[in-house]
């Protein structure tokens, strides 16, 4: 049987347990000492560990339920010390469970079924940290719950050990800046601060006089969280943002503080937006605040403009890139403006390339005049771009043919490229644009296929392929996307989407959070036709819908017909309002993340409305139906015939 690398070999013996017959006998558990030998992947977990006198009064109980399997650890006054569960029933230990006064705190997983820990969640009185470790290697490489208070305990650890990539984890990313859909001046400014991010933290620390291994985290100091609106022209959105927080911590007899500058909330995450500073001597010096907290000033730049540990060159560059964008012209502006400001925009991003000192700073630059440049062909502000893009492409591949930059470039000069045929095409030529594109969109996948844009692009090759009503060669690139980055939301999506069109004939499996924070789950609602519906505020097919899909509630209502919808809005707030303005009634499930939330990956939603029709044993029976046939459908099903 196998056994979990991280553990020792001893645990054969515990895993063997989880074969034992339905009638295991209490003499069948692992000794406590064994049981007891199980330590928590993640170091810094508050647990309850009897000493070792009281090991011999503890006991070990076979435990079992409709669904899982193993036994928990009691300790010598019966309260609960550890679980060791098999929750997919193929006979091996996939969670194990800590416990401090009786509360679990903390919990290993083993999500995949490969014997190695993958995920770590802290619980109750141990906090709301949920950590992925996507290599298992034992390090949390991205958060997907986090807290504020949480995210100032992973700077002291990094503070602690030394250890860069504890910072990374926290750090707002490029990914994170889309989702908070920040500017473009505002998310380059972010970007800038935090390149060459674990160089400046290490300089940082060894310039510390008061932080070694023994340095304890005593708390998080910050004012009230503030709300930057959405009107600010810093992000599409309000955003949640704690300024100039700080973590106090202690090294022997000595306190000290270290600045962590902004975190704003990203989802059910944290994320720093500078890079922490201890603060040190007699005269300390609070540095400026960050991009997002930073008041804009009429006829200047905005934000600070002393990023630290850049060149003077550099810093005179981003001043002129900064005087630029608070400049920039509309696109409703002449095609003559437009094509002068991004003309002159990648041409200071081209220098500030030339001017860079290292190279994590020279990539940022990069990826920032690639990403302005194929946005701006894309929106026909610089149609001269897709030669630029082409001629840095050949540039690169050149020069550095193994650089994750090639298929970062190469994919945006495909969608420049795309967008630019597109609009050239009378309606004739679309049919042979189509081709090409798929055609390139197979190649970039096949060629790159390690590349971060490669679930994307095998995922719009699919999305496609489906429209076209080509269902089987669909099904197969869902499929390549599902299996080799299963770990990617991209991944999610495409399983969700091979979920969502074998669907038919199949239980449906939705559960999520309503509006008040309760939890709906369609597959307890056998016995009803239930109606479920995919939307969002800004679909204009649904809210042209909407009306028939309330006269169909209200007329089989009392006959057992239910609708649960499941909104995909990104923002929480514009939902409520709509309902009531619009007097709807049923359940309606949010979660964060609009298309990418749970829900909406759970079943690789693409095009809204998106229903499917369930009937009372839990079965869908038919999916994105015209809103007549659905009448008709719900009809027979609700009456019987």
């Amino acid at each position: 049987m196998p056994v979990p690398k991280s553990f020792p070999r001893p645990a054969l013996v515990l895993l063997a347990v989880l074969a034992a017959a339905p009638l295991a006998r209490a003499a069948d558990a692992p000794d406590p000492k064994l049981a007891l030998s199980f330590k928590p992947m993640q170091k810094y977990v508050e647990i309850e560990n009897p000493t070792a006198d009281e090991i011999p009064k503890c006991k070990v109980e076979v435990e079992r339920t409709k669904t899982t399997s193993g036994w928990v650890v009691y300790g010598p006054q019966g309260q609960t010390l550890r679980r060791f569960i098999d929750s997919d029933a193929d006979n091996v230990v996939d969670q194990w469970r800590y416990y401090l006064h009786g509360l679990e705190v903390y919990r290993d997983i083993d999500t995949n079924a490969d014997n190695k820990v993958d995920q770590s969640r802290w619980l109750n009185t141990g906090g709301t940290r949920w950590g992925i470790d996507e290599n298992q290697d034992g390090k949390i490489d991205r958060w997907k719950i986090i807290s504020a208070h949480e995210v100032s305990f992973e700077v002291v650890r990094a503070l602690q050990t030394g250890d860069d990539k504890v910072l990374e984890a926290v750090l707002l990313t490029d990914a994170d800046a889309r989702k908070l859909g920040l500017s473009p001046g505002t998310a380059r400014e972010i970007a800038t601060t935090l390149a060459g991010a674990g160089r400046k933290f290490r300089e940082n620390l060894a310039k510390s006089t008061t932080i070694d291994r023994s340095s304890q985290w005593l708390r998080f100091d910050a004012a009230t969280p503030s709300i930057v609106p959405a009107d600010s022209g810093k992000s599409n959105q309000d955003l949640w943002v704690y300024a100039n927080a700080m973590t106090i911590l202690q090294t022997g007899e000595q306190s000290s503080l270290v600045q962590l500058g902004e975190i704003v909330r990203v989802g059910d995450t944290w994320k720093l937006t500078q890079i922490p500073q201890p603060l040190e001597g007699d005269s300390v010096q609070i540095a400026a605040g960050g991009a997002l907290m930073q008041p804009t000033i009429s006829g200047g730049p905005s934000g600070p403009t002393d990023v630290p540990n850049l060149s003077e060159n550099v810093l005179k560059l981003l001043e002129k890139l900064r005087e630029l964008d608070d400049s920039a012209p509309s696109l409703t502006a002449g095609r003559e403006a437009l094509l002068d400001y991004n003309k002159r925009r990648a041409a200071l991003l081209e220098q500030l390339v030339t001017a860079s000192a290292t190279p994590e700073e020279r990539e940022q630059f990069w990826r920032q005049m690639v990403d302005g440049l194929s946005a701006a062909v894309q929106t026909g502000a610089y149609p001269d771009g897709l030669v630029k893009l082409q001629g840095l492409e050949s540039q690169l591949v050149k020069a550095q043919p193994k650089s994750p930059l090639v298929p970062y470039v190469t994919y945006r000069r495909l969608l420049a490229d795309y967008s630019t045929r597109m609009q050239s095409a009378g309606t004739a030529q679309r049919g042979e644009v189509q081709e090409w594109w798929l055609e390139q969109l197979k190649s970039f996948g096949e060629s790159y296929p390690s590349s971060d844009d490669a679930p994307e692009a095998l995922f719009q090759l699919a999305n496609t392929l489906e429209f076209a009503g080509e269902v089987d060669d669909a099904k197969k690139w869902y499929g390549t996307v599902a299996t080799k980055h299963a770990k990617t939301p991209t991944g999610q999506r495409a399983a969700g989407a091979l979920r969502r069109i074998d669907s038919v004939g199949q239980p449906i499996a939705l559960r999520g959070t309503d509006l008040r924070g309760g939890t709906v789950d369609v597959s307890q609602l056998k016995g009803k036709v239930v109606l479920v519906v995919f939307w969002a505020t800004w679909s204009q097919p649904f809210e042209q819908e909407l009306p028939q899909l309330k006269a169909l509630e209200q007329q089989y209502a009392a006959k057992g017909f239910q609708i649960v919808g499941v909104n995909v809005d990104v923002l929480r707030d514009q939902v409520q309002p709509f309902l009531e303005r619009n007097g709807v009634r049923w359940p309606t499930i949010f979660e964060e993340g609009g298309l990418d939330s749970p829900p909406a990956a759970s079943y690789g939603v693409i095009a809204l409305p998106t229903m499917f029709l369930v009937d009372r044993t839990g079965k869908i029976v038919s999916r994105t139906a015209a809103i007549e046939e659905l009448k008709v459908a719900v009809g027979k099903l609700v009456e019987g015939n």
